[in-house]
Order: C-alpha cells, then sequence, then structure tokens
C-alpha cells in the first residue's frame, strides 16, 4: 500500500462512514433502525451508537448463519485482519470453493451492518463485537478456539518461555518478546509443525484431538502423566491457573487445517416438500377448514353472549374456565386458547370492566358478524399474521414463575409476526401444492437466525440450537395454526394464504387441471435460496389491507353458497348439509343443540332448547311455521308433539321479585311443587291459592324449578313475561390489543431521507475547519483542534460580547460561522450559519445544517468561531 492510500484509509468507523455514500447510509439506517432513533447529530455520534453493546447485540442477533461465523473468524483474526486471512480462516488449507462463493456477500453484508469497517487488506471489526465474540476464558469462542500463543503466556515467568523453545528445538532470545513471537512462528509453520507433532506419543495426540473443537481447557493435576507432560513441555498446552491448560489457537488451527469452524455453512439448507398436491384441492382443503374457522369463532362468541367466564385478579381466563372453553368447543385446551387469543386480538371478546369483570362479546363482534364470510376470515387471518400475542405459551411459567393464563398479561412476543411471515414465505417458495417438511423448514429458520443473544450462543454454540428455541416453536406452531384457519390446506400454502403475506399468485399449469399430482412423500423436492431474504420495510397499514382485500376475494369464490334450508328427521334431530344463512343459523341455534359438527352440521330438538327458542319470544305457532318453511322434509310429527308439549306448559309458571314469587292459576300445579321433596331448599311458601313467595332469588328460582321438571317463565315488575335474548351482553367498546414491536419501526423512505441529510449537515457543521485564535489556539476554547482543526469536540465559548461583535460582522460580510447552541430542553447542538440579521437579542441566519433559515436567541449561543477560508 503506498502512502497516499494509508493516509486515505479510514482509522475509525466513523471516518468509514463518512465516505460512504446516501445509499450506503440507507441500508444501515433501514438495518439497523435503532440507530436512527432518535437521529444522531452527525456520523461521529451515528459511529458511536453503531458500536454500543445494545446496538451490536441486536444486529449479531439478525445475522444469518454464515455470516455470523464470518463474524465470530475475526474476532479470532489479527486486528486488523486482510481479506486472505479471512478467507484461510473459513476456508481452510482446502479453500472449500462454496466458503470462497459466499465469502463476499457474507463480509458486505457485515461491512454494509457496520459491524466491519476498514479496506479489504484492513478489515476490523467493531470493538465490541469482538468482546462479545472473542474467546476468554470465562466464555470460550463459538468457534472453539481458545487464546493465542502471546495471550495464553501473559504472566508466565520467561525461564519458563525459554525452556519451552529449548523444547522445540528453538534457540533461546534475549528477551520474552521475541521467544513468544518465534514460538508463535513455529507453531504457524505447518511443515514444522507437523514434524513437532510426530514426534509426539499417540495418547498426547488424543488429548489434542479431543481438545481441538473445543472447549479448549483443561484440568491436568499437580504431576501430570508423561504424555500430558509431553505437551506441557513444548508449549502445545500451555497453563492458565493452577490445575488448568489451554490449547493455544495456533496449536489448534493447524489441526484444524487452518479452519476456525468445524462446519462452515455458507449456504441456506433447502426446504424439502414432504408431498404434493394438486393445487386445487390445497385450496378446496382451506376454504373448509375456513369455514371450520368461522363457525368455531361464532361458537365461542355465543358461549360467550350473555356475559363469559369471569376475569382473574391478575388478568386472563383460570385453567377451569379454558376447559370449560375447550369442552364447549370440542378441541383440546391449546387449541382452544388459540381460538380465544385470536378472537381477543381480532377486538370481537374483552373484558366488561364491571364490579363482577367477565370477559363477553364486544360491539365489533355484532358487525363482524354482518361481513361476508370471506372478510370475516380474512379478518381473522390478518390478526393472527400480526399479533404477538402467542397463544403457545399458555400454560408456561413466566420469568416470576407464575402461569401463563389465556387472556392474560404478558403473552406478547415479539418475534412472532416476523416468524410466521417468514414461514408462509418458505412454504410460498415450494412448488405450488407442496406440502414441507417440518424440520426442513425449522433447520432453514435456525440458519437465518442462529443467535438467540450472546449468552445463549455462548452455551449452545453456534451450530447447537437448543429445543425449547422460541423461534423454532413459533414455527411449529405456525404450520399447526395456519392449518386450523385455512391458510394452508394439507400443509401447503393455499392461493388466500399466498395473498395474504403478499406473495405473487402462483402460475396454474394446464396439466395441474386434470391430472392428481402424486400425494405421497415421492421425492422430496429440495428449493436452494442462496440469498439470505433482503431487510426490508415492513407492510404499511394500507398494504396490508390491500392483500388481506385480495386474500378475501380469492377465498369467496372457494365457499360454498349458504343454504336455507334444513333436512328434519324422525329422532328429533335436523340436518344441515352446508353452511346456512345467517337467520337460519341464528333461529336454529336458540331452537336445537348442535350434536355434531362436519361438512354437514346436525342439530338436536330437545324440551331445553325449545324452551329456550319460547323464552326469546317465539311461540309454538312461530316455531312450527319457521320449521315447516325452512325443511326440505315434511315436519315429523314427534317434533310438533314436543314442541306443542313444551309451549302448553310454558309459562304456566310465573315467577318475579319480592325476594322472589311463583304465581299460577293452578293452584293444584302450586300444591304439586310445595309436595315435592326437591323444591325444599327454595323456601317456597303459600301466600295465596295462586301465588308462592320464596327466599331464593328469582335466577335461583327458575333454575331450581326446571330443574325438577317444570317450564316456568320469568315475570318482569308490570308482569310481562320477560323475554331472554341470547345477544343481550355487550361490553363497551373496545379497542383490539396491539402488537408489541420488536424494537424500533423500521424507518420509511421519508425518514431515510430527511435524517441522512440532517445527518450529513450535523456532520459538515462538526468537521468544518476554523481559523485559530489570536494566540494560535482555536477559538473553541478547550478542546478545540488546532489549527485547521476541526470542532467535533467540545462546543466553541466566547463571551457575549465577542459573540454579538462577529454575527454582526459576519452580517456585513456574508460569512458563514460555527456555533454551538442549548435549545430551550438543555440539548446542545454545533451548527453552521450564515448571520442575515441580528437585531432584539436573536439572530437570524440560514442554518446549513437544518438547510433553512432560522432564528436563535444570542443568550442561548455558547460561543462562535469563523470557519476557515477553504472549508467546504
Amino acid at each position: 500500500m503506498s502512502t497516499e492510500e494509508k493516509s486515505a484509509a479510514p482509522r475509525s468507523l466513523a471516518e468509514a462512514l463518512r465516505v460512504r455514500d446516501d445509499v450506503s447510509l440507507a441500508a444501515l439506517l433501514r438495518s439497523r433502525p435503532d440507530l436512527i432513533t432518535p437521529v444522531p447529530t452527525d456520523l461521529t455520534q451515528l459511529a458511536t451508537r453503531a458500536g454500543t453493546r445494545a446496538s451490536v447485540v441486536r444486529a449479531l442477533e439478525r445475522l444469518d448463519r454464515f455470516a455470523l461465523q464470518t463474524a465470530e473468524a475475526l474476532a479470532v483474526a489479527p486486528d486488523p485482519a486482510s481479506y486472505g486471512e479471512l478467507l484461510a480462516l473459513m476456508g481452510g488449507d482446502e479453500q472449500d470453493p462454496a466458503v470462497a462463493a459466499a465469502l463476499p456477500r457474507a463480509a458486505a453484508l457485515l461491512r454494509e451492518q457496520a459491524l466491519v469497517w476498514g479496506a479489504d487488506d484492513r478489515l476490523r471489526l467493531v470493538r465490541t463485537a469482538r468482546e462479545l465474540l472473542a474467546p476468554s476464558p470465562q466464555h470460550p469462542s463459538p468457534t472453539g478456539l481458545g487464546p493465542t500463543v502471546r495471550e495464553a503466556t501473559a504472566g508466565m515467568s520467561p525461564g519458563r518461555i525459554q525452556d519451552i523453545l529449548a523444547a522445540v528445538g528453538l534457540p533461546s532470545t534475549h528477551d520474552a518478546v521475541s521467544a513468544v513471537s518465534a514460538l508463535g512462528g513455529l507453531f504457524a509453520d505447518r511443515r514444522r509443525m507437523a514434524a513437532l507433532l510426530a514426534e509426539l506419543p499417540g495418547e498426547s495426540r488424543q488429548v489434542l484431538d479431543r481438545l481441538v473443537w473445543g472447549p479448549p481447557y483443561g484440568q491436568v493435576t499437580h504431576d501430570p502423566a508423561a504424555h500430558l507432560r509431553a505437551l506441557l513441555d513444548r508449549g502445545l498446552l500451555l497453563p492458565t491457573a493452577p490445575g488448568t491448560v489451554v490449547l493455544p489457537r495456533e496449536v489448534a488451527l493447524h489441526l484444524r487445517a487452518g479452519r476456525a469452524h468445524r462446519a462452515p455453512e455458507p449456504v441456506p439448507p433447502p426446504v424439502e416438500a414432504a408431498a404434493t398436491h394438486r393445487p386445487q384441492v390445497v385450496d378446496a382443503t382451506a376454504a373448509g377448514q375456513a369455514l371450520a374457522a368461522l363457525a368455531t369463532v361464532d361458537e365461542l362468541l355465543k358461549e360467550w353472549d350473555e356475559g363469559g367466564p369471569t376475569v382473574l385478579r391478575a388478568g386472563g381466563l383460570s385453567v377451569r374456565d379454558l376447559k370449560r372453553t375447550a369442552v364447549a368447543l370440542d378441541v383440546p385446551e391449546p387449541v382452544a386458547a388459540f381460538w380465544v387469543e385470536l378472537a381477543y386480538g381480532a377486538g370481537l371478546i374483552a373484558s366488561d370492566g364491571e364490579a363482577d369483570e367477565r370477559y363477553a362479546a364486544t360491539p365489533a363482534y355484532d358487525e363482524w358478524r354482518e361481513l361476508p364470510p370471506a372478510e370475516r376470515w380474512a379478518r381473522l387471518a390478518g390478526t393472527w399474521l400480526t399479533a404477538t400475542r402467542t397463544p403457545g405459551v399458555v400454560g408456561g411459567r413466566d420469568a416470576k414463575d407464575r402461569t401463563l393464563s389465556a387472556l392474560g398479561p404478558n403473552l406478547d412476543r415479539s418475534a412472532a409476526p416476523e416468524v410466521r411471515h417468514r414461514v408462509l414465505a418458505l412454504l410460498a417458495g415450494l412448488p405450488e401444492g407442496a406440502s414441507p417438511v417440518e424440520e426442513s423448514v425449522l433447520g432453514r429458520l435456525r440458519w437465518e437466525r442462529p443467535l438467540r443473544g450472546p449468552q445463549q450462543q455462548r452455551e449452545t454454540g453456534t451450530g447447537a440450537v437448543r429445543d425449547d428455541d422460541l423461534r423454532s416453536r413459533i414455527a411449529r406452531w405456525t404450520l399447526s395454526q395456519a392449518e386450523l384457519l385455512g391458510v394452508t390446506g394439507r400443509g401447503a400454502l393455499a392461493a388466500p394464504g399466498r395473498a395474504l403475506i403478499g406473495a405473487p399468485e402462483a402460475p396454474r399449469r394446464a396439466a395441474a387441471q386434470d391430472t392428481e399430482a402424486p400425494e405421497g412423500p415421492g421425492d422430496r423436492l429440495p428449493v436452494h435460496h442462496h440469498r439470505t431474504p433482503p431487510v426490508t420495510a415492513p407492510p404499511t397499514p394500507a398494504e396490508r389491507a390491500a392483500a388481506t382485500a385480495t386474500a378475501a376475494r380469492l377465498l369467496a369464490p372457494l365457499f360454498p353458497e349458504p343454504l336455507d334450508h334444513v333436512l328434519l328427521q324422525a329422532d328429533l334431530t335436523a340436518v344441515a348439509p352446508g353452511p346456512l344463512v345467517r337467520g337460519l343459523a341464528d333461529v336454529l341455534g336458540v331452537l336445537a343443540d348442535v350434536e355434531s359438527k362436519g361438512g354437514a352440521t346436525v342439530y338436536r330438538f330437545t324440551p331445553g332448547s325449545v324452551r329456550r327458542a319460547l323464552d326469546a319470544g317465539q311461540s309454538a305457532a312461530d316455531l312450527h311455521a319457521f320449521l315447516a318453511r325452512h325443511s326440505r322434509t315434511p315436519v315429523p310429527q314427534p317434533l310438533t308433539y314436543l314442541i306443542d308439549d313444551v309451549a302448553r306448559r310454558h309459562g304456566r309458571l310465573r315467577v318475579g321479585a319480592a325476594s322472589a314469587y311463583v304465581r299460577c292459576d293452578d293452584d293444584a300445579t302450586l300444591d304439586e311443587i310445595l309436595a315435592d321433596k326437591r323444591a325444599a331448599g327454595l323456601g317456597l311458601r303459600r301466600l295465596a291459592p295462586t301465588v308462592l313467595a320464596a327466599q331464593a332469588d328469582p335466577a335461583a328460582l327458575l333454575d331450581g324449578l326446571r330443574a325438577i321438571g317444570f317450564a316456568p317463565a320469568a315475570e318482569s315488575a308490570a308482569g310481562d313475561v320477560l323475554i331472554a335474548r341470547a345477544d343481550s351482553h355487550r361490553t363497551p367498546p373496545r379497542a383490539a390489543p396491539e402488537p408489541v414491536p420488536d424494537g424500533p419501526p423500521a424507518p420509511d423512505d421519508t425518514l431515510l431521507t430527511a435524517a441522512i441529510r440532517a445527518v450529513r449537515a450535523g456532520d459538515l457543521a462538526s468537521t468544518a475547519p476554523r481559523k485559530p485564535g489570536p494566540a494560535g489556539e482555536d477559538s473553541g476554547g478547550e478542546g478545540g483542534g488546532g489549527e485547521g482543526g476541526t470542532p467535533g469536540g467540545p462546543l466553541p465559548r466566547t463571551g457575549a460580547a465577542e459573540t454579538l461583535a462577529t454575527m454582526q460582522a459576519a452580517v456585513l460580510t456574508g460569512e458563514a460561522l460555527w456555533i454551538g447552541y442549548v435549545n430551550a430542553e438543555g440539548a446542545a447542538s454545533q451548527r453552521v450559519i450564515a448571520p442575515i440579521r441580528v437585531e432584539g437579542g436573536f439572530v437570524t441566519a440560514y442554518d446549513h445544517t437544518a438547510d433553512e433559515v432560522r432564528t436563535y436567541p444570542l443568550h442561548r449561543v455558547t460561543g462562535v468561531a469563523e470557519l476557515a477560508d477553504d472549508a467546504g
């Protein structure tokens, strides 16, 4: 490198950022949005923020496996390292061609994200990343490498180092530094190291083989065996503490044939197809699942129409209420938790906020029911895709060892939306109609995001992933929930699901219209993606709305037309051969109980269900007319008799509020009640021939009489029969829960443009050269940059009189000035201004930093300095 090139090489990350163009800075800020919150004042502050521990950890967590392996290799390489040294560490002596082909992309990614800076001959990992990834006795490197010879021999006596030199056949030196350098040079020489290792006994080689891939530390006794002594004498194992030895990095690299990693992974693992189906079969299956999903959510909301389970003191559903909900929906408890959380996330259920707090349907539920089925599904699916609440963790324990309950706090997992979207995107990358091998999906996700934080990474290493990895669990839940919701069918992504994530529609193959593809495992179809997904801004609300609208449009033709009839049978059942129109389904849901669900729903008529319809205000004549109008078969005689029998008895007894009372025109009926031992607990006594008083409240009295076998009706204070409506209880208007963001939001193009402009202007202010003061020092005072220096440090300091005089002179000459300014909130900044007018204690100037005319109070200007004549 020439002298001019050396002088032009960046000496810091700030200087490296300063030579970037706006496109490169935008890519950095887009990939690391925490750097723009708030917008840094200049590039020096941007570089400082990019090197903080929290920001570096966040950036490392978002690297794919090969990029992370590259960063880990740089952490054990010399600082700085050349690209050739990095390639040797990644590809080894054999120079794996796949590694050589992928390394430029990984290095460019690290440089783009400001984790690496410098030219190819002087690559530097930012200091914080090196501290996180470099080996130490407390935290071994993910590569399994230990300290260098120089690091391991620090503190070792010079005599001991000279003994090691003699043992390996090197001449003695006059100082420890040259001795360590000679020993390191020997260990780095392949030919001489091979000869040295050939002299060792087999047991010594076995010890080295056990340590070579890490961890590099071992334990020895105060009197080690001969094969260990041979290693210690030659410096192939070096003591780090009493009883502890380490394998030097240079020795390990020789034994590894120069590789920093046992298994570099330059190419992402393919997502494999387990089976393929016709796209039409996939879409039809998904549509059936979508209809079942709507029916399940509807059934859940009807269960909670009159007030659902009580809210726990800490929030959420109790275990018992979740079990009851699961029984009512006829699903396992984890699936019930999913449906409950989905309805809650869509804003269909919430707490009513009353003293006896309960969950109930919200007014939004009534609006949702009025939508067409495809739009109702699209709203549920869109909610699921973007929700951070994760029902899969229900039943687990939080950080304070408390049980996580459905609808309770602490269920948000900020990574969930990204993982769901990525899983569906991987399915979209498969051939149309192909369902994936689950483990291949998980393996791909682990490659794309292997690091879950420095602590876990140090515990497991780069290649090892714990079974309880949260992203893997979310991915598994995504695959099962997508099938439940109808986003996938038979495991393959359906057309509405493809539209939901904004993926382009797959072209339909002509042959697929007539022939069925094999539906067994068959040949697995690997799909290779040699690029990690680009960092893009998340979809805007308008884009999400357009995607859900497209999904609804594609799903609507797949739904069967709702039916306006049922088939009545003599065994007091009705069969609905498909989905029913809204009015018919509502009335039939009150008049009969659902006995079984599936392609056809079976309803059963019972005395209780008929009484429920009569309680809702229907008469026997209304029910007969309704069944005759909507049945394709004659109304069976047993059903007619059942309705007439229940109606004849319904309302003969009247229950009202006294504490409660019972009245009946037939005093014989009241005699029968008083004589029944089962009514003893109601505290009944006769007030008149047709009136009984009770100690129980009206609701308990109604339930008690119905349990005995009577069919009483509730009565109002005016003596009228109260009509019980199923949808009588609603919460006040509630907003759906907002997703918890995973860090700062990604900036849009407008914000990026404005931020880069502000950073450039601030950097101009902080680096503009200024004239030296009268005494040969910078007029900026303490921390100045000297002659031709830059005001990158403290703000300029001048007296009020000097500040005013300099401002007035600049108005006359039109020169630009560098000023320090403190705003009303106490935040200090540096600005380059061209004063236009000075009056009334204010200066009006063109602010080059903000690129606009502004007015500043002079008392907030800390000082002023003139810019050098050649300032840009």
